[in-house]
């Protein structure tokens, strides 16, 4: 049994159960992907397996380190990497070994990781959700943070401050969505509920830790 399996988000779409219910899916590129390297507690103090998507690559797309890392493993085309623990019960890999979707059941449950939209330069209301002020009666604070640190004491503002900048574009884990259906012919893998990132983009799927 594979930790996990790596892929691309297709997008969303919806689906009906037997009893008529309409579920709302993500459609996941799920595979296949190959063995690059196995780490175990003797050589590198845990015990994990690395991942490559085995996906159509130019050579000169993948820089030379990265070459060199696959010729050891004799693999080529693979531009995404990503490494999952193992835990007891997980398969035992070695380079070059193939993780097929057809490694996943419906109705298991999966934690699927992916890196959200980007959305450019935010300020607190839409970043944080903040309330915002009065918008009549001569008020002149609309849409500013308010206070954000006292001057006599701290005489700083403290780290994590909730503030305008940088929206999305984060390491974001769903957990716990539930797998719809599997279609090995076609690598893709059906799963409940919304997944981050844009369309096209790569996520990470694993089983559910919880």
């Amino acid at each position: 049994m594979s930790p996990g399996i790596l892929g691309r988000k297709i997008g969303m779409t919806q689906v009906f159960r037997a009893d008529g219910r309409v579920v709302p899916v993500t459609l996941l590129k799920a595979g296949p992907c190959v063995v690059v390297q196995r780490k175990t507690p003797l050589t590198d103090g845990y015990d994990a397996v690395q991942l490559g998507l085995m996906e159509y690559v130019k050579p000169a797309r993948i820089n030379k380190p990265r070459t060199g890392h696959l010729k050891k493993a004799n693999v080529e085309g693979v531009k995404f990497l990503k490494e999952l623990r193992l835990r007891p019960g997980d398969d035992d890999f070695k380079p070059g070994d193939k993780v097929l979707v057809d490694q996943f059941k419906p109705a298991e449950k999966v934690d699927v990781i992916g890196i959200s939209k980007g959305r450019g330069f935010a300020g607190v209301v839409r970043r944080h959700h903040f309330r915002g002020g009065e918008a009549t009666h001569g008020s002149m604070f609309h849409r500013a943070p308010g206070s954000i640190g006292a001057s006599s004491y701290p005489s700083r503002v403290f780290p994590g401050t909730r503030m305008a900048g940088h929206m999305g574009n984060h390491r974001v884990t769903v957990r716990n969505l539930e797998i719809i259906d599997v279609n090995a012919e076609d690598n893709v893998l059906v799963v409940k509920g919304a997944v981050p990132g844009p369309n096209g983009g790569y996520v990470v799927v694993r089983r559910a830790k919880r």
